[in-house]
């Protein structure tokens, strides 16, 4: 099996950031996952922007180190690090790969350091070192993909005629073009809250099912939508909303949170997310049938010159 390659994106915001990131790095390969920094890929005359282009895109992961400063220069597109989120969302809404970006937590809490684009990813927690040694066995097992997967499937019993006509009718597939509507909450998928006294301790995570899965694209347009909605009670909680497969999670509430306050906000999210995306698909169709009419006077303007001009 070939060592999977992990580039690291951080701010060079301190000697003690580089020493940590350094220190991250070798750990990784020590651990057989081929980091690549570069404190040790740069050398003086190396065009910068070529570098981090293609230590995004040649990459199997993009490891980034989250720090207040992180969050301020990615958000700000300031220096290396705005140029490195500009690639890395470009990518994401170019090729949906968004498990390729991996979000540490160095320092700060997730929602001062994680960039907004970010938000809602699952993250490795590296900024508390007694909970060092078990995170970091999180992101090396996802990097060697070695992460427990679900057991086979046991082979099914044929159905006799009795059985199969007392089956419940399938259900039938959700129209392409019927907008995303939440069905329900998933109550069997709702975790247990820590309830240990600290901060927080009292919620918990809270999955909801969809009518059909959305594309990566819906996901990010709900994100945003739950992060800066148009309205919003006083107990409104940006940064805890997600959305993977055919649900979306509130990751940090309860469910009497969720009855008085988050409703209202969640299905208005759904319904932002679902007009922004007609939208974008709408301007999509024009350009793509400018482009076509485009092309086809450009043929015609062809065939017409060349029909007229004679080598006799």
């Amino acid at each position: 099996m070939n060592n999977p390659k992990a580039f690291i994106s951080y701010a060079w915001e301190s000697d003690e950031i580089k020493i940590w990131v350094k220190e991250l790095a070798t750990e990784l390969r020590n651990d057989g996952i081929d980091a690549k920094l570069d404190q040790w890929d740069v050398v003086p005359g190396d065009q910068m922007p070529h570098f981090m282009e293609k230590s995004v895109r040649e990459n199997d992961y993009v490891l980034i180190i989250c720090t207040p400063k992180y969050k301020s220069k990615s958000e700000n597109r300031i220096g290396g690090v705005g140029y490195e989120g500009d690639i890395m969302t470009a990518e994401v809404l170019q090729n949906s790969n968004h498990r390729k970006f991996i979000p540490i937590l160095k320092s700060g809490t997730k929602d001062s350091s994680i960039p907004s684009w970010l938000q809602g990813k699952y993250y490795v927690d590296l900024s508390n070192e007694t909970h060092y040694d078990n995170n970091y066995s999180d992101l090396t097992t996802t990097l060697l993909n070695a992460r427990e997967t679900a057991p086979k499937l046991g082979t099914t019993l044929r159905r006799t005629t009795t059985e199969t006509q007392t089956q419940k009718p399938k259900t039938e597939p959700v129209p392409k073009d019927e907008p995303i509507k939440i069905k329900g909450i998933v109550i069997d998928e709702i975790t247990q809250p820590l309830n240990d006294g600290t901060a927080g301790s009292g919620l918990y995570r809270i999955p909801f099912e969809l009518n059909k899965t959305p594309n990566f694209e819906w996901r990010e347009l709900f994100v945003n939508a739950w992060n800066r909605p148009p309205r919003w009670t006083s107990m409104h909680r940006p940064g805890i909303a997600s959305a993977y497969g055919n649900q979306i999670i509130l990751d940090g509430t309860t469910i009497e949170e969720v009855e008085k306050y988050h409703k209202d906000t969640l299905k208005l999210a759904v319904d932002v997310a679902n007009q922004q995306l007609e939208q974008i698909n709408l301007k999509k169709q024009q350009q793509e049938e400018r482009e076509r009419i485009e092309k086809e006077k450009h043929k015609k303007n062809i065939d017409d010159i060349s029909n007229r001009i004679s080598f006799d």
